[in-house]
């Protein structure tokens, strides 16, 4: 309860400044807007009820980009964290690639994708791979590099096979950094499929963001951001309550 109500509470006072800043016209005015441009909370509750179909519809297309999408980031980061960790020399080939192709813009790489792959959902689920496996590679790598080194010579002089001391030993010991990876993914995973979607595509909260910015429809854009920070909320717990189920020692 304790680690719940302060940020309940400040969460509240925000919106509640929000909503007296937004009624009163203080935003708009210092802002020099429109005031149907600046809505309040109650304003976006209310859109965020009379749209709720259109807001679920959409919602479900951009849940399937950034649950697909997070499935293969998290088994390429884990895939390329394991083939650094085994070899040195796929580790200083690749490592440098792997932070090079972090300072390239997503949006300068999804309009490309679009153009090679159509405007299905394949681009959106590049994007968001994308996005998401680098902190996933390098926290795994990390948590792979971090086992006590004690630990394996003893597996060794207990005749262990490499795979048997990658299994048994740092595997496990790599679990904890692997879920903190993830949970950043789960977190950025919006950011990917919303890009994916402004790019080219007919559905999806980014596409609706996209349509109701152009119609001046400011309450229902807050209304899908709220929707699309509540789908990487709920994806950010279930990875935490699966870290603790699985990393029991911790």
């Amino acid at each position: 309860m304790r680690r719940w109500l302060l940020p309940t509470l400040f969460l509240a006072g925000l919106i509640a400044v929000w909503q007296i800043a937004a009624t009163t016209g203080v935003i708009a005015d210092a802002l020099n807007l429109e005031p149907y441009l600046v809505p309040s909370p109650s304003e976006v509750a209310t859109s965020l009820w009379d749209s709720r179909s259109l807001l679920a519809e959409n919602a479900w297309v951009t849940l399937q980009e950034m649950l697909f999408g997070l499935c293969i980031g998290l088994i390429v980061g884990v895939s390329f964290a394991v083939a650094m960790h085994l070899s040195s020399g796929v580790r200083e080939a690749t490592y440098p690639l792997l932070v090079i192709s972090q300072t390239i813009p997503i949006v300068v790489i999804a309009p490309i994708l679009v153009l090679w792959l159509g405007y299905g959902i394949w681009p959106k689920l590049v994007v968001v791979a994308l996005i998401c496996f680098f902190p996933v590679a390098v926290n795994t790598l990390d948590g792979l590099r971090s086992v006590d080194r004690e630990t394996t010579k003893m597996m060794r002089t207990l005749d262990a096979s490499r795979g048997q001391i990658l299994w048994r030993v740092e595997a496990p010991g790599a679990l904890p950094y692997f879920f903190s990876g993830a949970r950043i993914a789960a977190t950025i995973a919006p950011i990917g499929a919303v890009f994916g979607e402004w790019v080219g595509a007919d559905s999806g909260l980014g596409h609706l963001i996209l349509q109701d910015n152009a119609q001046l429809e400011t309450a229902r854009v807050f209304a899908a951001t709220a929707v699309l920070s509540a789908i990487a909320l709920s994806l950010f717990g279930l990875l935490a309550l699966a870290e603790r189920r699985i990393v029991t020692w911790r």
